[in-house]
């Protein structure tokens, strides 16, 4: 690959963790080649020629930012004694991941996804599979519990999970908007406090 017309003293992380921190605030579509070029201190043939294209700038910096700055929200899933920790540590740790900056974060994942018309299938579909992703991992958290008998049979585990990650999205928005930790903590805790009622509701649905 040409490195012509990138500075001498280019490094490819540096500029992507730039590329990640520009995307996350203004989202795939509101980000131009000019603000990309500005802050990576690359002109477009350069950027062009170290990662492609913008959507496949945008997915590498979503999965740098997962490697980073998302990092730890999911780590406690498998070890949690049941089923019910596991959730309420999820998302507590999303509470203080999304508010650990001095501006309103949130998750980069939820919040800088594009509108789908007229955008690169790459970049939607991409986004949409990261999500997913977490959420068949929590569903089979959630399966797993019904294995050991911490949930009863016939819990709709795709439904609670369903239910969590959206909880969860929910509270990126809210950071976003500059919601306080505490505020998402209580976000955390009412889940956690409605979830008996919560799997009874879905253990019985028709």
């Amino acid at each position: 690959m040409s490195s012509r017309g990138r500075p001498r003293n280019f490094s490819r992380e540096e500029a992507l963790r730039s590329a990640m921190e520009i995307f996350w605030d203004k989202g795939f579509d509101n980000t131009s080649l000019a603000d990309l070029t500005r802050v990576m201190g690359l002109n477009p043939p350069s950027l062009y020629a170290a990662f492609g294209s913008k959507a496949k700038l945008f997915l590498e910096a979503v999965d740098l930012y997962g490697r980073t700055d998302g990092a730890g929200i999911w780590e406690f899933l498998d070890s949690a004694p049941t089923a019910k920790e596991a959730v309420h540590d999820l998302l507590r740790r999303s509470a203080e991941n999304f508010t650990q900056w001095a501006e309103p974060r949130g998750c980069m994942v939820v919040l800088s996804a594009p509108q789908m018309e007229g955008v690169d299938p790459a970049v939607c579909n991409g986004l949409k599979a990261r999500r997913l992703e977490k959420q068949a991992a929590l569903e089979q958290r959630l399966e797993r519990g019904v294995a050991e008998g911490d949930l009863p049979a016939g819990t709709a585990c795709d439904d609670i999970a369903a239910y969590v990650t959206s909880i969860q999205h929910g509270m990126s928005i809210h950071a976003r908007d500059g919601a306080s930790r505490q505020t998402l903590m209580a976000i955390a805790d009412c889940c956690a406090a409605g979830w008996d009622a919560m799997v009874k509701a879905s253990s019985t649905r028709e």
